[in-house]
């Protein structure tokens, strides 16, 4: 409910446009210049002014005024008529401080609620915040990028918007760990600037000093993305164990040759043989090669992916990989990793990959262009990248949402999480060299009891109430089915609703698959917002009816895996499911919004009968 004072407010602001708004006990003042400017003057700082804010509402622009060129207006839907969370906006310490909103009423609800605090509470309010995958503390997270090992610690940055659950504002938010799981959370390490929102990108461990910042330095090459400038790349480096990094003041680095609109995501990796460093970067519908001396020259060499694999895509969020075939280090291939939007044999955004050589100009592809190689088999990967400098470990972690519906999932003090990290391997198949994407050893470090059951043969059905006990929603489940030759064989993690998450094997149509039409929220939001990386194909393939965008089942083709038997890892959370088969020769990544914990599981056969057996629950912790 409005106070008298916004109702005088207005009044005054019609007679002579302006109106100053003394607020003493709250140790800042607002001054309305009608709908178009606010200024709110701070005497004596706190650490951070709290903005309320509503999602529906339209982005106001937020400044920090300091009067430098370099000053930079957020964008922040702050609340109209309602209050759905806080956000802080951090403010400098030590004297006064002036920040300017354009762009929000002067009657709109958030004047009455704005306040200086020292600290901010990122004490978990949301239900479906995983219990072991990483998410930011708060406000919204898509792509992984930066992500780099040094020095025992594993450095995961990732797009990030501090000023809400929407995307906007990117900057690269940054956690540590030092073993996959446990994540520190850090301040965001590269904030927007003029240039643009700080797009995807990587950062490398410059070991020779080629940038002249120093052995070892951390030197990260990023996208900035405006209007005025378009997308450029760019670059920053870091002597602190990339908790700062200082832009490059001749950024940015490299521009498009001939003008692309879609132009990001560069990707760096030392070439040893020809002893330079090689950028890979998307640009529309192919990618695009660079190299470099100094990590600040780049010279074009070549293209490759126009009319390669799923159609139609826009190509982004790059990796280019080296690995062994079948473990084999005197057989080695290439192979570049494809993030597109949209494409997804599902709808929306997912990842592919190529396999083929490299001659430190050219990428060569082992298959003909119409072939396509998923990553993942489910609705939820994407913008999977690998973490530099591992050595002869491949190790790749993705976003675990879609576009189609990802800002509009139903959560609100945080939006966005990662998939558990995955080891990359190469093996052959029928002639064909494919890429496994198998959970990282680490997980076994989440487990924390464990249940074994005996072996079981179902015909028909076979259900376990209580699979772990007092469970929160988080534990991995594994199991080797034997199904018969013809139909189906499979479990459904239930609750005592009834909502359900359907996996099975379906033999003669030869795939696993996960079904989800009833596995709890499954319509939510409304149609969701284009986002700066959207193109237009991709706006003609969003559904209006999130519904039938979320509410389906994916599924994979069986015939990747050897046997009869099929060795599964299913790894439960409190929004998603991951399938591991084999290895990692099917893995599938779905999320999943149950109203209670499943905690049933229910074994099924139709038209035939299956084993079951070394079957074991294990309840997950950090």
């Amino acid at each position: 409910m409005k106070t008298n004072f916004i109702s005088l407010a207005i009044g005054t602001m019609l007679a002579c446009g302006i109106v100053s708004c003394r607020q003493q006990d709250k140790g800042f003042t607002l001054e309305h210049q009608g709908d178009t400017l606010t200024t709110v003057y701070v005497k004596a700082p706190g650490k951070y002014l709290l903005l309320p804010i509503q999602e529906s509402s339209g982005e106001g622009k937020v400044k920090l005024e300091t009067g430098s060129p370099a000053d930079m207006a957020m964008d922040i839907r702050l609340a109209v008529d309602s209050i759905e969370y806080y956000v802080p906006f951090e403010l400098p310490q030590g004297g006064k401080a002036t920040v300017s909103i354009r762009k929000v009423a002067a009657d709109a609800v958030c004047w009455e609620h704005i306040q200086l605090t020292d600290t901010f509470d990122t004490s978990n309010t949301d239900y479906y915040r995983p219990v072991y995958h990483h998410t930011p503390l708060y406000g919204w997270m898509n792509d992984p990028n930066g992500m780099v090992y040094k020095d025992g610690e594993y450095h995961l940055y990732f797009q990030y918007n501090p000023y809400g659950s929407k995307w906007g504002n990117m900057h690269w938010g940054h956690s540590v760990s030092t073993d996959l799981i446990h994540w520190n959370h850090l301040k965001p390490a590269i904030a927007r600037d003029t240039l643009g929102h700080i797009f995807s990108g990587s950062t490398v461990v410059d070991k020779n000093n080629t940038a002249g910042y120093g052995d070892n330095a951390l030197i990260a090459l990023y996208t900035s993305a405006s209007d005025e400038h378009g997308q450029i790349q760019c670059m920053a480096y870091s002597t602190d164990d990339g908790r700062t990094y200082t832009k490059y003041e001749k950024n940015p680095v490299l521009l498009p040759f001939d003008g692309l609109k879609d132009f990001r995501d560069p990707k760096v990796f030392w070439y040893e043989p020809d002893k330079k460093w090689v950028m890979i970067v998307s640009a529309d519908k192919e990618m695009r090669f660079y190299a470099s001396q100094n990590l600040k020259d780049w010279e074009y060499m070549s293209a490759f992916g126009k009319g390669y694999g799923a159609q139609p895509n826009q190509f982004e969020c790059p990796d280019f990989i080296q690995l062994p075939v079948d473990g084999d280090k005197n057989k080695m291939k290439w192979v570049m990793l494809v993030n597109i939007n949209p494409g997804c044999m599902f709808g929306g955004s997912a990842t592919e990959y190529f396999v083929g050589d490299f001659d430190g100009k050219e990428f060569t592809c082992d298959t003909k262009p119409e072939t396509v190689k998923w990553l993942d088999y489910g609705k939820d990967h994407y913008a999977a990248v690998c973490i530099s400098n591992t050595g002869e470990r491949i190790i790749s972690i993705p976003w675990m949402s879609n576009w189609q519906y990802a800002n509009v999932t139903p959560i609100r003090q945080y939006r966005g999480a990662n998939g558990l990290p995955r080891e990359l391997s190469l093996y052959t198949k029928d002639g064909q060299i494919y890429v496994a994407a198998d959970v990282v050893k680490e997980v076994e470090a989440l487990r924390k009891d464990a249940r074994s059951f005996d072996a079981v043969t179902v015909k028909g059905e076979h259900k376990i109430d209580e699979l772990v006990p007092q469970t929160d929603g988080a534990y991995e489940l594994e199991m080797d089915i034997t199904p018969g030759t013809s139909g189906v064989a499979g479990f459904d993690l239930m609750n005592a609703k009834g909502e359900a998450a359907k996996i099975y094997l379906d033999m003669k149509a030869g795939r696993l698959v996960m079904d989800r039409t009833a596995s709890g929220l499954v319509a939510f939001g409304e149609k969701s917002e284009p986002h700066a990386k959207e193109t237009d194909d991709h706006r003609k393939t969003m559904s209006v009816n999130y519904q039938n965008d979320f509410a389906l089942g994916t599924w994979a083709p069986l015939s990747l895996c050897e046997g009869k038997t099929y060795h599964l890892n299913v790894f439960v959370d409190k929004c998603s499911v991951e399938i591991f088969v084999d290895g990692g020769r099917i893995a599938m990544t779905n999320l999943v919004f149950p109203t209670e914990p499943y905690n049933t599981l229910r074994f099924y056969t139709e038209g035939g009968e299956a084993q079951v057996s070394n079957m074991k629950v294990y309840k997950l912790g950090l």
